[in-house]
């Protein structure tokens, strides 16, 4: 087949090798030089892939987008599909071999494992990346959306986490009145809240926004502050707190 021809199964039939890319464009390099947040999907892939080929001989970039293209059918999260594949499944997409594909799977695996992992209890959370590592088991990769208190004490040591609803794949309730019940059923004086976006988008809503005011209202008139409201999804999270004005708006005793 040409370098020009693309067959109708299989739209990337060429793509140049990584040793042709420029350094700065070779995923490991880009990994060392900038960390693995800013590889994207395929660039993380062809690392654990190492080689290439595949329909058209793919470079190993080239063949992590084929891989995601196949997972992506019937307008499914490719993520979500990876998430789930097993070793059968996997060697049956051209390209795939045995070693490739336990490579995969062991990278899959490692990661379940450390998402599901969780800070210990009394763990002071400091950082929005330790709050979200306390909910990803209940959050992270849920198919529905599902709404979350992290409870601390005063000094911001954790005492547990709770769910307080589960909606749909698209939407879920969750009332002021409900969040604050379980804050002080639980003995908790800071609170930290959250929510999933199955989808992964992880922009907040105009409701999740709408939510975020009330809340910072009542925690204000309780006199539990909220210290954050926190998107997690695919991997990934969001903190409004980071990302939004509303806590100058309203501000916490923290």
């Amino acid at each position: 087949m040409s370098q020009g021809s693309i067959s109708a199964r299989s739209p990337m039939t060429y793509s140049p090798r990584i040793l042709d890319l420029p350094t700065s464009d070779r995923p490991r390099e880009r990994l060392m030089a900038q960390g693995s947040r800013y590889l994207t999907d395929a660039e993380l892939l062809a690392i654990l892939l190492g080689t290439g080929q595949g329909p058209g001989k793919l470079s190993a970039i080239g063949l992590g987008q084929y891989l995601l293209q196949s997972f992506g059918a019937n307008q499914q999260n490719p993520l979500m599909v990876l998430r789930e594949i097993n070793f059968a499944e996997l060697i049956k997409i051209s390209g795939i071999g045995p070693a490739k594909a336990t490579t995969i799977l062991a990278a899959i695996e490692l990661g379940k494992r450390i998402c599901q992992s969780r800070p210990a209890e009394r763990t002071i959370i400091d950082d929005p990346a330790l709050a979200a590592a306390a909910l990803a088991s209940e959050l992270m990769w849920q198919s529905q959306e599902r709404f979350a208190v992290l409870l601390l004490d005063v000094k911001h040591r954790l005492l547990g986490t709770q769910v307080i609803s589960i909606g749909t794949a698209t939407e879920t309730l969750a009332h002021p009145r409900d969040i604050f019940r379980e804050i002080i059923r639980q003995g908790a004086t800071r609170a930290i809240i959250a929510h999933n976006h199955p989808s992964g988008q992880l922009d907040p809503s105009a409701e999740d926004l709408e939510l975020t005011r009330q809340l910072l209202s009542g925690a204000n008139l309780l006199g539990i502050p909220l210290l954050d409201h926190l998107i997690l999804g695919n991997g990934d999270f969001t903190s409004l707190r980071q990302t939004t004005d509303l806590w100058e708006n309203y501000p916490q005793g923290d």
